[in-house]
């Protein structure tokens, strides 16, 4: 790797406003949701906050942009095009990827494409979408999957399926015979324990295996609305076996603090080449105050296999 490569991380944009909301669209869940997002939501997530993040990754020319789900909020046809119209504003499908999350494929909608509307910034064309899939940007090979599912109310767990894993898996490995730095993307958090039993990935303790097997340099998530850092412990005996970092972001998008959940955040992360090794200078970019500027709040350093 002769120059530095950047990696901006974004997630739970949670565009609003919920418009297009007809009669045709009423379910027992969309009504509960519609309700929390009045009651709490609609007061956190500002589309602006987001503009204003994605618009400093941009002024810091990062290399490539990951959104990891959650563009939307209630699955509604209106939604899904003002997200896209969002992302060609953002830039093109060369310089930024995207899955899905929970809320992106929420409740039943006939008649319309859903997240296939999005297709081209997945490597797909909207007939033919398909996880999990990778995009080569620069050095890195992104292996984006897709945990969403639709789910009863209350409900926000997400699922890959045995298909998914297995090819996810079989895509790590080979991967691994070549000079890429593998970064997956996925929205809900892909260990155990990160989450409720109703907000968790059913799976992950599959997923988790196929990582201590196969490996990766970086997975990177949303769902939780926080920041946090676990090292994934790679199995005994596995080839070239490396801690794995397993990195989660807050919304991209929440202009005042919601529980324990901070302002608005995203991550850049860089790699490069320091003192013989391959490096990731991981930096965490925001809010410090509401309505205040966008700040670095904290920066390190992570090791990667040599």
């Amino acid at each position: 790797m002769k120059t530095p490569f950047t990696l901006a991380h974004f997630s739970d944009v949670h565009l609003s406003p919920i418009t297009g909301f007809g009669p045709r669209y009423w379910n027992a869940k969309r009504t509960l949701g519609f309700l929390n997002w009045q009651r709490g939501r609609k007061h956190v997530h500002e589309r602006s906050v987001a503009d204003r993040l994605m618009a400093d990754a941009i002024a810091l020319r990062t290399d490539h942009i990951a959104i990891t789900g959650d563009f939307i909020n209630l699955g509604l046809p209106f939604e899904y095009e003002a997200a896209l119209a969002w992302l060609e504003a953002l830039g093109s499908p060369d310089t930024v990827t995207v899955v899905p999350g929970n809320h992106d494929v929420y409740t039943r909608l006939a008649g319309h494409p859903g997240i296939a509307r999005w297709a081209a910034y997945m490597g797909s064309e909207e007939q033919s979408l398909a996880f999990p899939f990778v995009r080569r940007v620069g050095p890195l090979a992104l292996i984006g999957l897709n945990s969403a599912i639709e789910t009863p109310p209350f409900v926000a767990a997400g699922r890959l399926g045995a298909h998914q894993i297995e090819v996810a898996g079989e895509m790590l490995e080979r991967l691994a015979d070549e000079d890429v730095i593998r970064v997956v993307l996925i929205h809900h958090p892909p260990l155990p324990g990160l989450a409720s039993a109703r907000r968790a990935l059913a799976d992950a303790a599959q997923f988790a295996r196929v990582l201590e097997r196969a490996g990766a340099e970086l997975v990177l998530y949303g769902h939780n609305h926080r920041e946090r850092l676990n090292w994934h412990v790679q199995a005994e005996g596995a080839e070239g076996a490396q801690p794995i970092p397993v990195i989660g972001v807050p919304s991209a998008s929440a202009s005042r603090t919601h529980k324990d959940e901070p302002l608005g955040r995203y991550n850049i992360f860089t790699f490069f080449e320091g003192e013989g090794r391959r490096r990731i200078r991981y930096t965490v970019r925001g809010l410090a105050a509401p309505g205040g500027d966008i700040v670095k709040l904290s920066e390190s350093v992570l090791e990667m296999p040599p």
